[in-house]
């Protein structure tokens, strides 16, 4: 493996010590994948153009010059270094660092990478250990090989748009992005099977992520229904998507705010757990009622069964729901925004919300790596000003000088 300048990069306290990734991604599901290798310890080296840098660090609309919150909460632990791959001596720079890496991963528009010259065959020819991922949103052997494609795109033509929404409405997209940030944790596992792999090989291979496929296969348990009936499956609210049950809903409570609710979950296949919940809820008389008798007689309740529970719902507030609920071995989630979230004391002594001082933004907080590893710790850093890694990078990996450096600038090449 290639050897690692990255200071967080200690081979005692991180997993991925010594893997170094060429990350030419950009928006989320590129940055995501690398952002992910960065925490599990691996040095991602950043690769933009000169001048604005990556796009998604033009995204803020607070003003010119400002690296974009969006680009903060998907770069950060990574290097920065600027290349212009539009320009002859910027591309020899792109292969010389091809060739004392372990991972290339882009996700540009279709064809975009190819065009620069640095498709698969190319990059091979440099380093045949290199493992070559790419993430594009159709498969590039099918019908839609050069459509472009987003997260919200890769949602509706992987069939969870369809699923999502109440049964007599339009379909919705999910607020959390499925697709892109899904699209980029697979391909992490894709990374990191091939590197292990590599071991026994001794070369690299291609790993094609397609976002229309991991959103499919995000949603495989929606076909269970569609393998017994032979019917697509349909949206159903917050039912369940196998068999519909009740209670199975998002409660309102007091307060009475666009999130005071809490999710409560009877579970299917026994009435303990609805024995529990009448017990907490003071209705102890409604058990053994044959209305309610199983899953699927309380389904054809369902409406009575929600007035009954948003009636005592109503009297405290989600927080107490969930704790009353919960101690009473009942399945119930407050609705939490991300403002409580980032904000909880037990979330922030956990580590899955950080504070990260920015040069120039300041202090901002942003979710961390939620996976705890007994042997691997990498602390979040800052995610790196545009450029800010250009020197060391091309100076003491790849031998440029300081008058080389200058020459490149010169040139615009870097």
């Amino acid at each position: 493996m290639a050897a690692s300048n990255a200071a967080a990069t200690n081979p005692r306290t991180a997993a991925l010590a010594g893997v170094r990734i060429v990350d030419l991604t950009q928006f989320e599901a590129g940055p995501s994948t690398t952002q992910t290798l960065a925490w599990l310890g691996a040095e991602v080296i950043k690769v933009e153009p000169p001048g604005a840098g990556e796009q998604s660090r033009g995204a803020s609309a607070e003003g010119p010059g400002l690296d974009s919150h969006y680009f903060l909460l998907l770069n950060a632990n990574k290097r920065s270094v600027t290349c212009n791959l539009k320009h002859e001596q910027g591309r020899a720079l792109l292969r010389d660092l091809i060739a004392k890496s372990d991972v290339f991963i882009e996700n540009f528009g279709p064809g975009t990478i190819e065009r620069l010259g640095f498709g698969y065959e190319e990059v091979c020819r440099i380093n045949p250990r290199i493992i070559y991922a790419q993430i594009k949103g159709f498969a590039p052997d099918g019908p839609y090989a050069n459509y472009l494609s987003f997260d919200m795109i890769a949602q509706a033509v992987g069939g969870a748009m369809s699923i999502n929404g109440e049964a007599d409405g339009r379909p919705i997209r999910s607020g959390a992005t499925l697709a892109d940030t899904g699209s980029g944790l697979h391909c992490v596992i894709a990374i990191l099977a091939a590197i292990y792999q590599r071991e026994f090989t001794g070369r690299g291979q291609k790993i094609e992520v397609v976002m229309q496929d991991v959103v499919t296969n995000m949603c495989r348990i929606s076909y269970a229904g569609q393998a017994a009936t032979g019917a697509a499956a349909h949206r159903n609210g917050n039912q369940s998507l196998i068999n519909a049950t009740s209670p199975s809903e998002a409660y309102p409570c007091k307060g009475g705010g666009r999130n005071d609710y809490c999710f409560i979950y009877s579970s299917r296949a026994t009435n303990r757990h609805w024995e529990r919940l009448l017990e907490v809820i003071g209705r102890e008389d409604l058990v053994g009622d044959p209305r309610y008798s199983d899953p699927v007689a309380r389904f054809q309740y369902h409406a009575e069964i929600d007035a009954i529970i948003s009636a005592w719902t109503r009297q405290h507030d989600k927080h107490e729901v969930m704790k009353l609920l919960g101690e009473a071995g009942v399945a119930a989630g407050a609705v939490l925004d991300t403002n409580e979230l980032s904000k909880d004391e037990h979330l922030r002594r956990r580590g899955t919300f950080v504070t990260v001082q920015h040069p120039v933004r300041g202090e901002y907080t942003m979710p961390a790596w939620p996976v705890k590893m007994s042997d691997s710790h990498v602390p979040v850093e800052c995610p790196p000003l545009l450029g800010c890694d250009t020197d060391e990078v091309y100076g003491k990996l790849l031998g440029r000088s300081a008058e080389e450096l200058a020459a490149l600038r010169a040139e615009k090449a870097i």
